[in-house]
């Protein structure tokens, strides 16, 4: 789907912030496979971004890598300077590692947050897209819960991080009239991802056929949706919505548990199913702060016409197939 790039006669000129990450490099393709769009930066240090997600843009024109540290306040602003929109993808990405590091989702996150909108301020850039996660509704079971709802409350650091840097947002929206959009995405799969479940036991599977180890009981149930959806749904919403700020659930309308993720990962490696034994251990939990069951109305966004091309299972099982053949991603 290639949109028109275009928001009130302007034409794109975007710097993404954790641009070389699994998400951030869709946005990338997505932009630059358009001959309307004029420029796009990549800002990023490369913590969770790789250098080959990008590598294939490195010679187009109009394209511009700054590889440095958001903390890098400086070199942030400058990078910043003349694009009129922000794409804030940069975060911890791995959920589970604030259980042994509770600091990780402030320091990676709600700080990083503060200084890339404060960058997108002084540099006069008006619209500002964030990347939250479903997570900041907290745990509430099977209820499908749309955008209004509250009070959030979170059960992990990581959930806490993106309501604090949404709040942040909506205050910079109204003070400094910059527009900003948030996002609150299901579980986004697709090629090149980092983390996940699906990854997870891809690698599993490489190292043993026999059994496969799963965190909890495998009756996790949450949405799933492709990176490609996730792309359309952002580029939607910015070039439709013209108020200083506004919020939208990004999911599918269907449900997979972890153990249907695990079948489809054997299936993915060419491996019966059948013959895997699965050993589930943790409860009804994969770690702490996880939230096991999670269901989003994503009305608001369908109502401006996104219409997400893959249901869930065949995200995962296009997401999978993808990335067990790529070596870069299995051999990490």
């Amino acid at each position: 789907m290639l949109l028109n790039y275009t928001k009130l006669g302007n034409p794109v000129d975007a710097i993404i912030v954790g641009g070389a990450g699994f998400i951030g490099s869709h946005f990338v393709d997505r932009f630059l496979d358009d001959p309307e769009v004029v420029r796009v930066t990549v800002f990023d240090n490369f913590c969770s971004g790789r250098k080959w997600h990008i590598e294939n843009r490195l010679t187009d024109q109009r394209f511009r890598l700054v590889d440095a540290d958001i903390r890098q306040v400086e070199s942030l602003v400058s990078a910043c300077e003349g694009h009129s929109t922000l794409i804030h993808l940069a975060s911890n990405p791995d959920i589970a590692a604030a259980v042994n590091n509770p600091a990780i989702d402030f320091d990676h996150g709600t700080l990083l947050t503060h200084l890339v909108v404060e960058a997108a301020r002084i540099a006069n850039v008006t619209t500002f897209l964030y990347a939250s996660g479903s997570g900041v509704y907290g745990d509430l079971g099977k209820f499908e819960v749309d955008e209004n709802y509250g009070p959030l409350e979170p059960v992990s650091t990581y959930a806490a991080s993106k309501i604090a840097g949404e709040a942040l947002l909506s205050a910079y929206a109204h003070m400094f009239d910059i527009c900003v959009l948030v996002f609150r995405f299901g579980n986004v799969v697709g090629p090149r991802q980092t983390h996940g479940v699906g990854l997870d036991f891809l690698r599993k599977l490489r190292n043993d056929q026999s059994h496969l180890e799963i965190l909890g009981d495998g009756t996790q149930s949450k949405s799933y949706v492709h990176v490609q959806d996730v792309v359309d749904a952002v580029l939607l919403a910015n070039f439709s919505i013209s108020k200083p700020y506004e919020v939208f659930n990004v999911a599918t309308t269907d449900y997979v548990t972890v153990t249907e993720i695990a079948g489809l990962a054997c299936v993915a490696s060419n491996i019966e199913p059948t013959s895997v034994r699965y050993v589930y251990s943790g409860g009804d939990k994969g770690w702490r702060g996880d939230v096991p069951v999670i269901r989003l109305s994503s009305r608001r966004i369908r109502e401006i016409g996104w219409i997400p091309k893959m249901v869930g299972r065949e995200a995962l099982k296009a997401a999978l197939e993808s990335m067990v053949c790529e070596p870069r991603i299995m051999s990490n």
